[in-house]
């Protein structure tokens, strides 16, 4: 993809890090943007509106790295890729928790940070246009799950919920093919890009933030369903409707019925 004119706000406090981060950046075409402080960081995402937010959770002050991410996501769904040392899945979980698109542990490569820069930002594109292309929804016979696809909205038992545009995506591609087991290759690629394909164990933490947004009980789900050493599959049947954002008041109704 192109990468002229696109802008990368790099939040990182290691001044050796952030250098070597705008260098490569700036090489590869991109307007780079650089700070080292949490506040001024939600100033500059308001102010500027970068395409891209390479973020570190380790800042100075009484605004870091996860702060940023939760307040930036208030407003805005500009993909966030944290960079950090910090290498506990509780770290990585939070973190995706607060509305991260991705997640790079240190030391990486720098083709292995573009790779993951293109990929965030190709999905953010393609996420877009597909909005503007889409009129109808997505909603589980029961009634418990819809999508508006032109709205980019998820109701859950009627109620709106919060995805990250990663959650929502992955969510997608489930629904689209509910009743069929998607393998982890699968999944990967068609949410983050062809430079995924591996990381079965990344694509886990996704799965499982997911289903503390969609599921009825979490621990036990009756929608996305584990195929174990495979993949995963949205047990559940999916219809498609106009764009109405919400299901027949008939299939809401039924579902508030239900007993889960």
């Amino acid at each position: 993809m192109k990468t002229k004119g696109k802008s990368i706000l790099v939040v990182e406090d290691d001044p050796p890090i952030q250098r070597a981060l705008q260098r490569n950046l700036e090489v590869s075409g991109f307007e780079v943007l650089v700070t080292n402080n949490g506040k001024r960081a939600i100033e500059l995402v308001r102010e500027e509106q970068p395409d891209l937010i390479l973020l570190d959770l380790w800042l100075p002050g009484e605004v870091d790295g996860m702060e940023v991410c939760s307040q930036v996501r208030q407003w805005t769904q500009i993909p966030i890729i944290v960079v950090s040392a910090r290498t506990e899945e509780k770290q990585k979980v939070e973190a995706l928790d607060q509305g991260a698109d991705d997640y790079l542990t240190k030391p990486f490569s720098t083709d292995e940070l573009l790779a993951r820069v293109r990929a965030c930002l190709r999905r953010a594109a393609n996420q877009e246009a597909e909005s503007a292309a889409h009129h109808e929804i997505l909603y589980t016979t029961d009634g418990y799950i819809s999508m508006n696809l032109a709205r980019r909205q998820v109701l859950v038992n009627g109620k709106e919920v919060k995805l990250t545009p990663t959650e929502y995506e992955l969510l997608h591609q489930l629904m689209t093919h509910a009743g069929k087991v998607l393998t982890h290759r699968v999944l990967l690629r068609s949410v983050w890009g062809p430079e995924y394909g591996e990381e079965a164990d990344y694509l886990r933490v996704y799965v499982r933030q997911l289903r503390r947004k969609v599921e009825v009980n979490s621990s036990h789900p009756q929608y996305i369903l584990t195929e174990p050493g495979v993949g995963y599959v949205f047990q559940v049947q999916v219809h498609r409707g106009s764009i109405d954002p919400s299901p027949p008041a008939s299939i809401i109704e039924s579902a508030n019925n239900a007993s889960f």
